[in-house]
């Protein structure tokens, strides 16, 4: 089968993923549908995925079989499919063959695109980043960065409203170039957003080779700049003794034996991390602030608890820090983003690949199966939650976590590669929830916006609000 060498780049990785898959007839035991000749139901999937898994587990039930951009997968589906794939305790699931056809190009040698004793490796060198430290210091970059924004959002906000999608999207990158790699705002860091853009688009381009004025070509010139920006940037941070931002940490990572981590994957490691964060982010505090504005019950009783904990507009009417000592006091905006994650997930489905023949839900698949679990459709089943269509963060107390299914929510995954970063998108949300509620009530405008599904969430008029100011 097809691996991804650990040291090979990424212009000159494999892209034959599919060596090895299984045939048509050793697939023909597993129930579902081809599609159209050539495409399969690639389009169908595009349109509407939610709809789509939903009919075929309507009528296949909870195995079945798919083709799709180029080839089967095997979906498996619930939250016994969730801890099978996610926890993996029979180590049968390679998660670097699962994402490789879609991100090896552009995001080679990321966390997610690593297995087992290397993934454990790079994993426990990485999370000195997200240690009590350097988590203080980004509380405070963050704070900054934020109230800054949120305050210049106003103005436009109160006149004729905003989009809130592209204004969060632009913030969170903006506080990635100065939480995760340390550069103020400016034409250096517009430089480096600019490579990102172009990097995550081209992930999900249909053309997936570098040809002229594609944008694939803009993604590898984008991953290009970067590789050459972030491998000079780790030479100069390891000899100078580096800083409290993410990729100063990441410069500096060493292994159990007291070895720093090759410079090369150092680069790769924080190119994946900040598309990962900042597209993720996006999409969840979107799904956040709208589901809020639908329920302005929810906004007010937020609103009241970030008060209460950093006692909201101060004298010269200006909002107090959220500190980083007081994130785990905001406990009602925890559930309220918890079930924001559980509506609309920021990563709906996750590949993964089949190292040897296994057995689920009656069916044989064999090693080589390209696999999935789709995290939406869990989320989303009345199996696990009562009106699943119904906006409650109360389905988040700690009784009724502790009642349900382990693996009825994964929107960071689960197992070994449960996002390492989850932490920090619960802070950079609490954050930005403590600097807006006070000063704003957010509503909606224009009606309730359409979502495009896939492959990362977001409303497709980039979610139109008003911020009235209070």
């Amino acid at each position: 089968m097809a691996t991804l060498a650990s040291h090979q780049p990424a212009d000159l990785a494999p892209t034959h993923w599919t060596e090895g898959n299984p045939s048509d007839d050793e697939l023909a035991h597993i129930p579902g549908e081809a599609g159209w000749p050539i495409i399969g139901n690639t389009f169908r999937m595009l349109a509407d995925p939610h709809g789509m898994a939903k009919s075929m587990v309507d009528k296949y039930g909870r195995v079945y079989k798919n083709k799709a951009f180029g080839g089967w997968n095997i979906a498996l589906i619930g939250a016994d499919a969730n801890e099978l794939v996610l926890f993996d305790r029979d180590k049968l699931f390679s998660s670097e063959q699962g994402w490789g056809p879609i991100l090896d190009k552009l995001f080679p040698r990321g966390l997610m695109l690593m297995d087992f004793d290397h993934h454990r490796a790079d994993r426990r060198a990485l999370s000195i980043a997200f240690k009590p430290g350097p988590m203080r210091h980004y509380s405070g970059a963050l704070n900054r960065g934020i109230a800054k924004r949120v305050t210049e959002w106003g103005a436009n906000g109160s006149r004729g409203g905003m989009r809130f999608y592209p204004a969060i999207k632009e913030l969170t990158l903006d506080l990635a170039a100065d939480s995760f790699i340390g550069i103020p705002w400016g034409p250096e860091a517009d430089r480096i957003n600019r490579a990102f853009i172009d990097m995550v688009q081209a992930s999900v381009a249909p053309v997936r080779r570098p040809l002229p004025f594609t944008q694939m070509k803009k993604g590898v010139d984008g991953r290009a700049f970067l590789v050459d920006y972030f491998t000079k940037e780790t030479r100069r941070r390891r000899a100078e003794g580096g800083g409290q931002d993410m990729f100063s940490q990441f410069a500096t990572a060493e292994y159990e034996d007291g070895s720093l981590m090759p410079v090369d994957e150092v680069v790769d490691h924080m190119n994946f991390l900040m598309m990962a964060a900042h597209d993720t982010i996006t999409s969840s505090a979107t799904s956040l602030l709208w589901l809020l504005a639908k329920h302005p019950e929810w906004q007010d009783k937020l609103r009241a608890e970030v008060e209460s904990v950093t006692g909201g507009v101060d004298a010269d009417g200006r909002v107090r820090d959220l500190a980083y000592e007081d994130l785990g006091k905001l406990e009602l905006t925890e559930m309220a983003f918890k079930e924001a994650l559980r509506f609309i997930p920021p990563v709906p489905s996750m590949p993964r690949r089949a190292l040897r023949d296994f057995e689920y839900g009656g069916y044989r698949i064999p090693a080589g199966t390209p696999v999935g679990i789709n995290i939406h459709w869990t989320h989303h089943s009345e199996d696990y939650w009562d009106e699943p269509e119904k906006f409650d963060p109360m389905r988040f107390t700690p009784e009724k976590v502790k009642a349900r299914h382990k693996y009825a929510w994964v929107p960071f995954g689960g197992g070994a590669h449960m996002c390492l970063g989850l932490h920090f998108a619960y802070m950079q949300v609490k954050i930005l929830m403590a600097q807006l509620l006070p000063r704003y009530r957010v509503e909606l405008v224009g009606g309730d916006p359409e979502w495009q599904a896939w492959p990362i969430p977001k409303p497709k008029d980039g979610l139109k609000i008003a911020l009235r100011a209070l």
